[in-house]
């Protein structure tokens, strides 16, 4: 029998949130005053109203279901600009350090910065003496081997930032020294602890129902603070099993390094990592947004790189579940070829579909002649199911046709499938009776 349970989204608000993103986002993400502040929260509350709703749908509806959350949903977006903003700056000043070290190029996993060497950098820079640094490593015990890697550079940079002591980190570009923060304000900091308090009770929901909760991920320039209170609720929920799956656009140059050092985090910490993989819905914002501000296109350059990443990711993640079968993925795709690379790999690293540490997803309504075939194959397939207001739904869909301009070609094969099989029912004489 087919295993076709339901994910279910909710898309409150959102035509006028992905304007008002847009706008802020093109605007540096200013902060309002303190009533607009009021009325955003009071929304935000609204929308995780209306996740716990689709998380109790989900999980009356089907075994081990899914409920996808937008985080710009449940925090403002100018906050969520703005902490991006600062997680990207401090990964920068850490590769411009590789570079100085002689490893550019490498993955980001790859890169050990030699710690005597980062310290006299720091002190030379005039960011911190070599004492004070060299309190900074030792008190969190980093770079006890004498190296240090993104891992230890983002874990120190949690510290950092609780300094009253700003931060400053050279700009790239110009070599002068600037804060990485000029602190949080305490309004931002309420921000922070109110979207983290939503993403608990979402997730403590979830756990109750048997969901499972898919954080969407949008575009680029909020996906940093995305990611990382993804990570912080990751860590929190998914000791004994994956509760939460963050997302991973791999139309983004980046995306394989973002996965491998997700990855390497939940190892060393011992818990559960979940992914959803997509290849991306944002291209054509993202390229035209970057070509305006005037930075590097994010997005990979075609779409074979696009599949290339996607099929990178997806090994890197399947060889982790041979090995320690503490991870999970959604191979979220409508590709057929990603579909038997999925088939193929699991068949070569032995990982059975009865384990359900790898599961499919396509969108209700669409590449059909993929979903059913897998669910009566034993695998766990789900049906992505986006809802609410007529004139808010229609906009989403419309958006995501656009965005898998592929979706025509595969319609127009769908419908020559099922009249292939009406014909042959109809000759066979059982037009109403499955065929065998």
């Amino acid at each position: 029998q087919g295993c076709v349970a339901i994910s279910i989204s909710s898309t409150p608000g959102a035509e006028q949130r992905e304007r008002q993103q847009r706008a802020q986002a093109g605007a540096g993400g200013q902060r309002g005053g303190a009533s607009s502040a009021h009325t955003d929260e009071a929304k935000c509350d609204q929308h995780m109203e209306t996740f716990l709703h689709c998380i109790d749908a989900s999980g009356g509806s089907s075994e081990n279901g899914f409920s996808a959350i937008k985080m710009t949903a449940l925090g403002r977006p100018q906050f969520l600009v703005r902490l991006s903003e600062v997680l990207v700056k401090w990964r920068r000043f850490f590769q411009q350090m590789a570079v100085e070290q002689g490893q550019a190029g490498q993955p980001a996993l790859g890169i050990k910065l030699e710690l005597e060497k980062l310290q006299e950098a720091l002190a030379n820079l005039g960011i911190a003496t070599k004492e004070e640094s060299q309190q900074w490593f030792t008190g969190e015990k980093l770079g006890m081997s004498g190296t240090v890697d993104l891992l230890d550079w983002n874990r120190l940079m949690d510290i950092r930032t609780k300094l009253s002591k700003p931060l400053l980190v050279p700009n790239v570009q110009t070599r002068q020294l600037e804060p990485l923060l000029s602190r949080f304000t305490e309004e931002e900091d309420l921000q922070m602890q109110r979207v983290l308090q939503r993403l608990e009770v979402l997730a403590k929901r979830a756990t109750e129902k048997g969901v499972r909760l898919m954080v969407d991920a949008e575009q680029s320039y909020f996906q940093p603070a995305i990611s990382q209170l993804a990570l912080e609720t990751q860590r929190r929920f998914n000791g004994h099993q994956p509760i939460i799956f963050n997302t991973y656009q791999c139309y983004l140059r980046e995306a394989y390094d973002n996965v491998t050092v997700d990855v390497e985090l939940s190892r060393r910490e011992g818990w559960h990592f979940g992914a959803k993989l997509v290849r991306g819905a944002y291209m054509d914002q993202e390229r035209e947004r970057a070509a305006r501000i005037g930075y590097e296109d994010p997005v990979n350059p075609s779409y074979e790189k696009t599949n290339e990443m996607y099929h990178r990711c997806l090994d890197y993640i399947l060889q982790e579940i041979r090995q320690s079968r503490k991870a999970n993925v959604m191979v979220a795709t409508h590709n057929e070829d990603t579909v038997r690379f999925t088939l193929r790999r699991m068949m070569e690293l032995g990982i059975h579909p009865s384990e359900k540490k790898v599961c499919f997803g396509q969108l209700l309504g669409m590449c059909d002649h993929i979903t059913f075939p897998l669910g009566q194959a034993g695998f766990p397939v789900y049906k992505y199911v986006p809802y609410g207001p007529v004139r808010e739904a229609l906009p989403y869909l419309a958006r995501r046709a656009q965005e898998n301009r592929g979706f025509l070609q595969r319609a127009a094969r769908e419908r020559d499938l099922l009249w292939r099989e009406v014909k042959r029912r109809l000759l066979a004489g059982s037009l109403l009776s499955p065929g065998r």
